[in-house]
């Protein structure tokens, strides 16, 4: 091969090089300008993405408020840390250095360790709330070292009257997986510190109270950390809930109930407004909200008084002779004349049973027979008019009913007769269930509420709907019977309190103000001679309970009080009333004699309870806490 072949052969080759180079030159070229020109706007998005995140910013919860705007339920400010699942890099060293910062228990990091393979992605899982600054501090400053690790100043909510309005407020808590995906996977519910309504009004008007969430766009490092705060769209607060609830006399009640197991609701007879509905005992929300620990729960679980049940809603009682002002008025109502006279020899005898009365009355008019709870009278008039009328008229006066009400469940109970006997227990109704169900016993079951609706409605003589929100509403509309059978029912109740009724122990200390009742003991199961005695076991013993209302002549509030286990209505109940109408009257009257019991109680709610998570928390395996209502 010649020299001039050779040069020839290199030149061609070198040409086919230097275009092949020049192409992919041009075409390096034409990338870097289509991505640097006709997609500029995607990579700077993809850019800023990176640096500039938008996060949002948990709104103020509304605030629930009394009829006088003195505040139920607040937000305060705190410190609290909270583990992010899909941030954390190393879950047992984040949860180890937390521990050795904050001195976690073993209960709490087994909780943490329970909840973080439930979490949902970036929802996060609490560790500990309410930090002193010192130790948000400490965390705060070795953030690097601890990704995963959320520590952020909040709004917590908080309720000043604790365990007393319990189960009226009830509290809120962090969002579950299935409130996540049942609210269609709402990112605020990842947020951390955010937390939702979760049992009575919290959960119930969660909607109002919630707010709307603001946002921050934020500069951050490639791991996530804090540059600093660009723009920021303030988030609105949820509205304010304002209630048909006194402040003071929900908290004067709930302290009044004591160690006892029971509840007190009043309402005002005019409006139908809810004034108090305390059920005690009761779980502290703020206990709830700040996040119970397991020894806490177990230790209201085993409780036999039951403080997580809201026992004026959903507990249900035979309601016994308080039953009987609402047989009275269906014995009106019948034509029955009320000077009509039935003599008591203690007892009703149908067939070959015999049904007890409470004592030899003698003769009974209707009158007599409510101020001295005469069964006989009542399980003579009772069988005479028949179940389906008293059964109408205890319906009419708000028995056995559902009320339009923001809670989150109520239980109805039962008014029974002939119908649903036979579709509940396919039998027929017999005459000895009449019998029963005239003195409040047998098949009939109330809740709390239905009482003291009984009560205002005997009381105004008016279809009043029982109301827990404050609004502007048209007075009801009078009940259609006549005023002189309201009149002889309120008398007969007025004679119990006032003359030579069951109650003349819880008058008033009032000259000029008288309380009208009915007292009821109801029988919690036929064990014989032993059932009524203090020396029975707590479980077995009867239920006490009042029906009351105030001021006899003009009357302006009603209600029941229902203590279980108590022995008896007089003994338990209506001494309870008493002194609520009087805190009304007369509130430091009312006060001091409260602080005089409380003393004898061993302190106010929020301490015995202490006492007793204290000696909960060091009892001997297996040991059981005594019972305070001995």
């Amino acid at each position: 091969m010649t020299e001039g072949v050779q040069a020839a052969t290199f030149t061609r080759r070198a040409l086919l090089l230097g275009i092949g180079q020049a192409g992919l030159s041009v075409l390096l070229a034409g990338r870097m300008g289509y991505i640097a020109i006709a997609q500029n706007e995607r990579y700077t998005d993809l850019a800023e993405s990176n640096r500039i995140q938008e996060r949002l910013i948990p709104p103020r919860r509304g605030w629930i408020v009394d009829r006088y705007g003195q505040p139920i339920a607040v937000n305060r400010s705190i410190f609290r840390v909270d583990l992010i699942p899909d941030q954390l890099e190393d879950p047992d060293g984040a949860i180890a250095t937390l521990t050795q910062i904050l001195g976690l228990d073993a209960e709490t990091v087994a909780r943490i360790r329970a909840e973080l393979p439930r979490a949902a992605g970036f929802q996060p899982v609490p560790v500990v709330e309410n930090l002193s600054y010192e130790h948000f501090a400490a965390i705060t400053v070795r953030l690097p070292e601890l990704p995963g690790v959320a520590p952020l100043r909040a709004f917590a909510r908080h309720y000043p009257e604790g365990a007393a309005v319990g189960h009226l407020i009830g509290y809120v808590g962090t969002p579950s997986r299935e409130d996540y995906e049942r609210q269609g996977r709402d990112q605020l519910l990842l947020t951390p510190g955010f937390k939702i309504g979760k049992e009575g009004l919290e959960k119930v008007k969660e909607a109002g109270l919630r707010g709307t969430p603001g946002r921050a766009r934020v500069e951050v490092t490639a791991r996530g950390r804090l540059v600093r705060e660009l723009t920021t769209l303030p988030d609105v607060g949820g509205r304010v809930l304002h209630t048909t609830i006194d402040a003071g006399l929900q908290s004067f009640a709930a302290r009044r109930l004591g160690e006892q197991s029971g509840s007190c609701v009043l309402l005002d007879c005019q409006s139908g407004d809810i004034l108090c509905m305390a059920s005690m005992p009761a779980y502290d929300p703020n206990s709830f909200s700040d996040g119970i620990n397991r020894s806490e729960w177990a230790m209201m679980a085993e409780d036999e008084r039951h403080p997580l049940i809201n026992k004026t809603l959903n507990a249900l009682y035979p309601p016994g002779s308080t039953f009987k002002p609402a047989v009275a008025m269906a014995v009106l109502e019948a034509g029955v004349d009320p000077e009509e006279t039935v003599s008591c020899g203690g007892g009703y005898t149908l067939g070959g049973r015999r049904f007890g009365c409470l004592g030899v009355h003698g003769p009974m008019n209707l009158h007599r027979a409510i101020a001295r709870s005469c069964n006989t009278y009542f399980y003579t008039m009772g069988r005479r008019i028949g179940i389906e009328r008293f059964a109408t008229m205890a319906r009419r006066l708000g028995l056995g009913q559902r009320f339009d009400l923001p809670v989150v469940s109520q239980s109805y109970g039962t008014i029974p007769d002939a119908a649903w006997k036979l579709r509940r227990h396919r039998q027929e109704w017999s005459q000895a269930d009449t019998l029963n169900a005239a003195i409040g016993q047998g098949y009939v079951i109330l809740n709390p509420l239905q009482l003291a609706l009984m009560a205002t409605r005997i009381a105004s003589g008016r279809d009043v709907q029982p109301r827990l929100i404050l609004s502007q509403h048209a007075p009801a509309d009078p009940l259609p019977f006549a005023a002189a059978h309201f009149e002889a029912v309120r008398s007969g109740m007025d004679e119990v309190v006032n003359g030579a009724g069951t109650a003349g122990a819880s008058r008033l200390p009032f000259p000029d103000i008288r309380m009208a009742g009915k007292t009821g003991t109801a029988q919690v199961r036929n064990i014989g001679a032993d059932r009524g005695r203090a020396g029975a076991a707590w479980r077995y013993r009867d239920h006490g309970l009042f029906v009351f209302f105030a001021p006899v002549g003009a009357p302006r509030y009603a209600g029941a009080v229902v203590i279980e286990h108590g022995l008896g209505g007089a003994r338990a109940a209506a001494p309870v009333a008493k002194d609520v109408l009087t805190y009304l009257f007369d509130k430091d009257r009312a006060m001091a004699a409260l602080q005089s019991l409380e003393q004898g109680w061993g302190g106010n709610i929020a301490e015995r309870m202490a006492r007793r998570s204290a000696a909960w928390a060091n009892r001997a395996p297996g040991q059981t806490l005594p019972n305070p209502a001995l």
